[in-house]
């Protein structure tokens, strides 16, 4: 069996080029979940969160302000 891969927040940065205070407030509306948490706390995220994220980036620059956004992918 392949053992699963989570990615930290720094990771999740670097491989989107966001910031944390953007991943953290992703995570606060619901746009993006975090796979589970670290002993002391730390949010861990699958290979999935990369795709969500590429689709909000799309949308935001198709002009959909944040709460478009929340709408289209939660709704």
């Amino acid at each position: 069996m392949i053992p699963r891969k989570l990615y930290k927040i720094g990771e999740v940065m670097r491989y989107t080029g966001l910031t944390r205070q953007t991943i953290h407030n992703y995570t606060v509306f619901g746009l993006i979940t975090e796979a589970e948490r670290t002993e002391s706390g730390h949010r861990l995220y699958n290979e999935k969160v990369f795709s969500r994220i590429e689709r909000i980036k799309k949308l935001k620059e198709k002009g959909k302000s944040l709460r478009e956004i929340i709408r289209i992918l939660n709704g």
